[in-house]
């Protein structure tokens, strides 16, 4: 692997849309696990906010040595599309990211980084969480999903919308046409399963919101259109899996 630019190993992106209740309560666990010298940085995607976000976003930076603001002005176009633009604007040559809503520890990130160093080829590894002690309507969802992604791709996938993600910035060079919605995580991993990567994970607890509601698991509608915005990604990838 290339020498981190500007001293920057670890970039982690973390996409935010309207999350103002949960800002202080995120920027606080971050800052808990910050050390001087420390080579990761944290960029939080302000994607489309139409709350307080930006007033505490700015502010934040002002005083956390290790925290970027990247900005998508409003509508919000997809929680992909904010992850997308984190990672263009990333520095680190390893990146990483996770969620904004309190549900994923901060830690799991630098337990995923230390994995990743541990491996055997971390140049061709990519490590992702995997959820524990959620509840039973959760995991039947979450385990069709992982049912049709794996049958259509030809390639075994578990919990594909479990965070964090970490891996290479050599993969975020083979992205071609990534999808702007939930979808992105199914995405990565099938160019990581074509491109020959080991798929590592780690056990993570993801924790009941703090604040707010989440965007697409609020109702069965909601939870239908997005299986039905994956599984139309997942038939365009059909058949590319090597």
């Amino acid at each position: 692997m290339k020498p981190p630019r500007d001293g920057m190993q670890l970039s982690i992106v973390i996409p935010c849309w309207n999350e103002a209740a949960n800002l202080p309560a995120l920027l606080a666990a971050w800052a808990e696990l910050w050390q001087e010298g420390d080579a990761w940085e944290l960029l939080l995607v302000d994607n489309g906010s139409t709350d307080e976000s930006a007033t505490l976003l700015a502010e934040a930076a002002e005083r956390l040595p290790f925290l970027r603001v990247v900005t998508v002005p409003p509508p919000n176009v997809g929680y992909g599309h904010g992850i997308l633009a984190g990672l263009a604007a990333a520095r680190g040559d390893v990146l990483a990211w996770t969620h904004a809503d309190g549900q994923t520890p901060p830690a799991d990130v630098l337990r995923a980084w230390d994995a990743w160093r541990d491996s055997p080829t971390p140049c061709q590894t990519l490590v992702k969480g995997r959820r524990r002690d959620r509840p039973l309507a959760d995991v039947a969802f979450t385990t069709g999903m992982s049912a049709w992604a794996s049958a259509l791709l030809g390639t075994p996938l578990h919990d594909i919308n479990a965070q964090p993600k970490l891996f290479p910035r050599a993969l975020l060079a083979e992205f071609r046409d990534p999808p702007h919605d939930l979808s992105l995580d199914v995405y990565l991993l099938w160019l990581a399963r074509r491109l020959g990567f080991s798929i590592q994970t780690i056990d993570v607890t993801f924790a009941a919101r703090a604040h707010g509601q989440s965007r697409w698991a609020t109702s069965l509608p909601a939870r239908a259109r997005a299986a039905r915005r994956t599984i139309g990604l997942l038939w365009r990838l059909r058949g590319q899996v090597r």
